[in-house]
């Protein structure tokens, strides 16, 4: 699965899921930093990525419509530090097949998952 990851993911959630074979990409390697989120949920889109943010704000259907977009899943672990993202989202792909989430909007927190489709 491609993924971008937002600028407010840790490194080393790159690598955990390279690792698991996705192909990963980030805001802050395409110059996006910063970026407004709308801008960097088109540049996912455009990528045909699945967006991966700890901004909750990004979570909200009526801003990003579920089949609007490439998918956007939103991290909500419990706590946000680099173990805590991490953990988090290991736990979710051993779970998980990531493709099953392009163009929805999805909230992951430990041990939940809510998914919503176009």
């Amino acid at each position: 699965m491609k993924v971008k990851l937002d600028e407010n993911i840790p490194r080393r959630a790159g690598e955990v899921l390279s690792h698991a074979g996705h192909e990963v990409d980030t805001v802050v390697g395409e110059g996006l930093a910063g970026a407004v989120d709308e801008h960097v949920v088109r540049a996912a889109a455009a990528a045909g990525r699945l967006l991966i943010t700890l901004d909750r704000g990004m979570g909200d259907v009526r801003a990003y419509p579920p089949g609007a977009h490439g998918g956007i899943l939103v991290l909500r672990p419990g706590e946000q530090s680099v173990t805590g993202v991490t953990a988090l989202l290991a736990q979710l792909i051993a779970t998980q097949d990531l493709a099953e989430l392009a163009g929805t909007v999805a909230v992951a927190e430990p041990g939940w998952l809510r998914v919503r489709r176009a």
